[in-house]
């Protein structure tokens, strides 16, 4: 077999790996918005849900998802960014920071119902915060974190050293070279890797139901930290499962396909000006 009968095997082998992936992506997006959006009104996606009656909303849980998002990536990014910046700049490279690097990758690769079972342990139990939405904002924190050492630490070295050779020949010190000039070169890459962060962790449901419970405030919206915080995840498992409303199977239907709109259109709002940014820092190429 000639080289170029290989090349147009794996071409095409390649091209139909893609289309399949495409047709399955497309027929779950049709499978799941054309069951759901039938289901959804103003009074679904913004009205206090039923226990026994029908016509129920999901207001409440679309609250506390974005709000559980926020406080999490509010624990999260500083600190994550942090150890990025120190394992790719400061942190010398011996042992240590090789075995931290290790459990890192370890940890981004833990299944997220463990940390869902460590959160339980420590913030509800050993803590005492019981339920609430700070205990499943800082649980899910510790899932981001792994995820958003890594991205901090390709982003700044995908920037060429020309960047920092050159900020150091000026005069700056190391922290004015990161940022100045590091952090903004590595932004479009740092955001979307943040985006992805965001995005699992509006639909991850395993750990907010060991941390954040499966109940909402009477209140709405409740700003209150130590509330229970069931999100729009955990309420798409909770009424497949246990719900006895008579229209639990409309209200999954219209759960799931408000929550995929929802993830579609936060990607967007984060990821076209991100490409937009990094096209303006390529010189519009």
């Amino acid at each position: 077999m000639t080289s170029k009968s290989t090349d147009r095997i794996a071409t095409l082998y390649f091209w139909a790996v893609g289309v399949v992936i495409i047709l399955l992506l497309a027929w779950f997006l049709i499978r799941i918005l054309g069951d759901g959006l039938p289901q959804l009104s103003w009074n679904f996606i913004t009205g206090k849900p039923q226990e026994i009656v029908a016509g129920g909303g999901v207001g409440p849980m679309l609250f506390n998802s974005f709000y559980i998002l926020f406080l999490s990536l509010l624990f999260s990014l500083p600190i994550g960014i942090g150890s990025g910046i120190y394992l790719t700049i400061y942190a010398k490279q011996n042992r240590f920071t090789d075995f931290i690097r290790i459990s890192v990758e370890a940890l981004s690769s833990v299944p997220s119902i463990v940390f869902g079972l460590f959160g339980f342990l420590l913030f509800v139990n050993l803590m005492g915060l019981k339920f609430s939405i700070i205990g499943g904002a800082a649980t899910l924190s510790l899932l981001n974190l792994p995820v958003l050492v890594r991205v901090t630490e390709e982003s700044l070295r995908s920037v060429p050293d020309s960047y920092w050779e050159a900020s150091l020949a000026l005069g700056s010190t190391r922290w004015q070279a990161i940022r100045k000039v590091l952090l903004p070169a590595a932004l479009p890459t740092l955001i979307t890797g943040i985006t992805l962060v965001a995005g699992r962790a509006l639909g991850e449901s395993a750990i907010l139901i060991y941390t954040a419970g499966l109940s909402v405030s009477r209140y709405f919206p409740d700003w209150n930290p130590l509330a229970m915080g069931e999100t729009l995840a955990t309420h798409l498992w909770y009424v497949q499962s246990e719900a006895i409303v008579p229209d639990a199977k409309k209200i999954a239907q219209g759960s799931a396909a408000l929550l995929l709109i929802v993830v579609l259109i936060f990607n967007l709002l984060i990821g076209i000006p991100s490409r937009m940014l990094q096209k303006r820092l390529n010189g519009g190429k």
